[in-house]
């Protein structure tokens, strides 16, 4: 993800430190307490030469990487079917090579979202929902990015876009243009979302900080992180995600979705692996932690 990258001199002067939790996520989470969280902990594509030899054995094919991915990891930020939607055969053959709790969790189509920007798109939704129900019991939540332009003066097409979702659909909302965060458009639009029953994307990365909100929607985090290639800092972030998920959870969190990015992505699983090691150990949970058949790269 080439979102928010900065030049790797200007890390050392990034402020990472998390805001603090917006006022009406804690009134949120306090009406699921006393439930138990699910932890979903991916990366953003399966198809990484890059991993040979690292998490996936050495000699593995391409036509076997999601089999290798899906013993390392519990679900999959799914974009590449944003690109061209897979056939009902794709799909089955997906399954076929993942457990059974394994999600896939996709992105709206490109032509739906970026082409003709939610107008008119009544034809490629149902071409979308019939392919991505084909994944069945599989099917995690799915997420909408409008383009990036499309503003506040855009909510009447981004609200009538989520109200043509099926309700039975976890949908999941990711904004780009900067006035979203500013008021009055940032209670208005996340109020709506709350109201719809919809939820709000974190997106975590270097050089635009103000997707990192704070503000839950639903009693569900989706969380998509941006590292940069394993430095210092990255270790960090995880930390203070831990620690932020950890204090959710005490307070009601019923799912959390994180989702490894690198802007190279060769090191995304030695940040994820970090990440699930401090997960169980604070969180008191069992994910399972991938496992390298090399040596992993270390801070």
């Amino acid at each position: 993800m080439e979102y928010g990258r900065v030049a790797d001199e200007e890390l050392d002067t990034i402020d990472f430190s998390l805001p603090k939790d917006h006022p009406e996520t804690t009134k949120i989470l306090a009406k699921h307490k006393g439930g138990k969280t699910d932890v979903w902990v991916g990366c953003a594509k399966w198809g990484r030469p890059e991993w040979v030899g690292k998490i996936y054995p050495k000699g593995t094919k391409p036509a076997n990487f999601l089999d290798e991915y899906a013993k390392q990891y519990n679900c999959i930020e799914l974009n590449a079917i944003s690109y061209q939607l897979p056939s009902k055969e794709q799909l089955d053959s997906w399954k076929s090579k993942v457990g059974k709790d394994f999600l896939f969790c996709p992105k709206f189509s490109d032509t739906i979202t970026h082409r003709k920007r939610l107008k008119n798109v009544e034809r490629e939704l149902d071409l979308y929902f019939k392919a991505i129900n084909d994944l069945g019991k599989h099917l995690g939540p799915i997420f909408l990015l409008p383009h990036p332009q499309m503003g506040p003066k855009h909510m009447d097409t981004i609200v009538d876009f989520m109200k043509a979702v099926p309700k039975d659909i976890n949908l999941f909302v990711e904004f780009r243009h900067p006035e979203w965060f500013t008021e009055p458009h940032f209670d208005t639009m996340f109020s709506t979302l709350e109201k719809m029953k919809k939820g709000a994307v974190i997106t975590d990365t270097a050089g635009i900080r103000e997707g990192v909100h704070m503000r839950l929607t639903t009693p569900e985090a989706f969380i998509r992180f941006v590292g940069n290639s394993l430095h210092a800092s990255d270790y960090q972030r995880i930390d203070d995600w831990v620690k932020r998920i950890k204090k959710w959870m005490k307070e009601g969190l019923k799912t959390c979705y994180f989702f490894m990015h690198m802007h190279d992505e060769r090191f995304s699983p030695e940040l994820s692996k970090y990440l699930v090691e401090q997960l169980n150990s604070q969180c008191g949970l069992s994910i399972p932690v991938p496992k390298f058949v090399g040596t992993p790269k270390l801070l």
